[in-house]
């Protein structure tokens, strides 16, 4: 909770740079008052204004740290999973900072993936000072971004949602109530703070009739095709630029020249942009205007955020797919106004479907729509969007606008969740019985001679040792008891190097597995409550019993005729 008060103020830091810097660059004038680049009255040296800010963050880039440079998210997943979520403390004001320049010099970027990274490295330097454990961290960063997205949007349940599809990679009690903490705490903050209501005001008042429902499936399949597209689009760019002969310190001002260019034709793709969503989401921007809109901002948003500056794409695809979804839901209430279609309706499911598409956090994406307009009557579009969008991404793209970068270098983000199976497995249906065991007092010459018969049991590598009450006391290895340096007079009793580590048959195979690692064995006695050796679990049994849910989990192959 007081990370999230320190996310919740990096946040509104972060959104009042955003605001100077702007009034700077376009009028002038020093003003903590919101503003927007496409009221300049520059002229034509508007298009430069992009460039210089491009240079700012290109020497920032090279001289403070190259992190800064992108939206924020991959580079968090990246520290989750490479660094034990370790974030250079440098990045907590370097990262805002070059934000707060790029959007306010016309960037097409919204303020979202900068706070959510900032307040990741705030949670992560919290992690760090307080020493504590790698899992720990991580659950701290991912508090801190919460944080920093619910207090930025007012959207608890879609941050938490957002850290869990993004960055646990786990959906435990342990990591989920701090990160649900820290999520409530800035709503409050943000409330207290002057914020309050929506973020976008909607009223909808709509039924969803069978004709509407496939329009609002075939848009969430139209929004995960744009969302492949504009993927393979942006890291096409980021290559091109890749191949360039000069620094990539002067990338992101190469990129700006087109953001300044288009800013002269289309104003409304400079700087953030939430003006332009709320237009698109009470109906002042519909059909044509609102695609020309979406047309200009990707061009922009794809070669800016291609060079490497800093900067969110929330804001960015949610004006990308809202233009799709009014400029579709226009021309489908036109042709079957039977339908019932509200292009406002429409353009927020294309808002939300492109953005689950891009990133695989379609959860996260209903949610968020949900939340920034408190229209619970969009739940069952929001829903079909989402679902099939995707549906289309996952098919036609194997990694996602959040991975493709991390995966470029090696680093495997998880994308789906489930529970540990061996969670749900217990020893006692694992465990190997009978168990071939050894009297503690038997000479190891003989044993080694019922070995070398091949006896039942002489292949095995592990047995347990039983006392004359019949108490287990240990477990020799095979090898152990082919040691050739071991005296052939002596007791098995001898070759015992540690006390026996037993388990019970109620314990789950994911205990038992964590048992076998802190001890560095691969086999465990399993004996009842009354101490009694019931049988044995091994290495292989684990396996086997995980080898058995995976085929449970495969399609049977159908025979051919020839077979049956």
């Amino acid at each position: 909770m007081v990370l999230a008060a320190a996310a919740t103020g990096a946040a509104q830091l972060l959104i009042r740079l955003i605001d100077v810097t702007t009034q700077l660059a376009w009028h002038g004038r020093l003003s903590l008052a919101p503003s927007s680049p496409a009221d300049n009255h520059l002229g034509l040296a508007a298009a430069v204004v992009p460039v210089i800010g491009g240079l700012l963050v290109g020497l920032l880039a090279r001289y403070g740290s190259p992190a800064i440079r992108g939206h924020g998210i991959p580079e968090a997943m990246e520290q989750v999973l490479v660094n034990e979520s370790r974030i250079p403390a440098r990045l907590t004001f370097l990262k805002p900072l070059s934000a707060a320049i790029s959007i306010g010099t016309g960037g097409p970027f919204g303020a979202e993936g900068p706070i959510i990274a900032t307040g990741g490295a705030l949670g992560s330097l919290l992690g760090q000072v307080l020493h504590t454990s790698a899992d720990e961290r991580k659950v701290l960063l991912a508090a801190g971004a919460s944080a920093g997205m619910a207090a930025t949007f007012g959207t608890p349940l879609a941050a938490v949602l957002l850290a869990i599809e993004l960055l646990l990679f786990e959906f435990r009690a342990r990591s989920f109530l701090p990160v649900a903490l820290a999520a409530a705490t800035a709503v409050v903050l943000r409330t207290t703070l002057g914020a309050s209501g929506p973020m976008f005001s909607m009223q909808l008042a709509v039924e969803v009739v069978p004709l509407a429902a496939l329009f609002y499936l075939a848009l969430g399949g139209a929004a995960g095709v744009l969302a492949v597209g504009l993927t393979r689009a942006l890291y096409w760019i980021e290559d091109a630029f890749e191949r360039l002969p000069i620094h990539w310190m002067w990338w992101p001002a190469l990129g700006a020249v087109v953001v300044g260019m288009v800013g002269l034709f289309a104003p409304r793709t400079l700087g953030v942009g939430y003006n332009n969503l709320q237009d698109i989401l009470d109906g002042g921007l519909v059909g044509r205007a609102a695609a020309v809109l979406a047309l200009w901002k990707l061009a922009s948003w794809l070669v800016s955020l291609g060079s490497g500056t800093s900067g969110g794409t929330l804001a960015p695809i949610f004006t990308i797919g809202g233009g799709l979804g009014a400029a579709a839901g226009a021309a489908f209430a036109a042709l079957f106004p039977q339908a019932g279609i509200d292009p406002r309706l429409a353009a927020l499911v294309g808002m939300s479907a492109t953005f689950a598409g891009a990133s695989r956090a379609a959860l996260t994406s209903a949610v968020f729509a949900l939340e920034v307009t408190r229209q619970p009557a969009a739940m069952v579009p929001l829903l079909a969007g989402t679902a099939v969008a995707l549906l289309v991404s996952s098919r036609l793209m194997r990694h996602s606008i959040m991975t493709e970068k991390i995966a470029r270098r090696g680093v495997h983000a998880p994308g789906e969740y489930e529970a540990d199976v061996l969670e749900g497995m217990h020893v006692a249906k694992r465990a190997s019985w009978p168990v071939v065991t050894l009297d503690s007092d038997e000479p190891l010459e003989a044993v080694r001679a019922r070995i070398a018969s091949g006896a039942p049991g002489s292949r095995h590598q592990g047995y347990p040792v039983l006392d004359r009450h019949g108490g287990i006391t240990g477990v020799v290895t095979r090898r152990d008891l082919l040691d050739p340096v071991a005296d052939p007079s002596a007791q098995v009793r001898t070759l015992i190097r540690r006390p026996a580590l037993c388990i019970g048959p109620a314990a789950t195979l994911r205990e038992a597995v964590e048992a076998m690692l802190e001890a560095d064995v691969g086999r465990l006695p399993v004996v009842g409550d009354d101490g009694a050796l019931v049988g044995i679990l091994t290495r292989s049994d684990v396996l086997a019993a995980y080898q058995r849910r995976m085929s449970a989990a495969r399609r049977p192959r159908r025979k051919s005729k020839r077979a049956a």
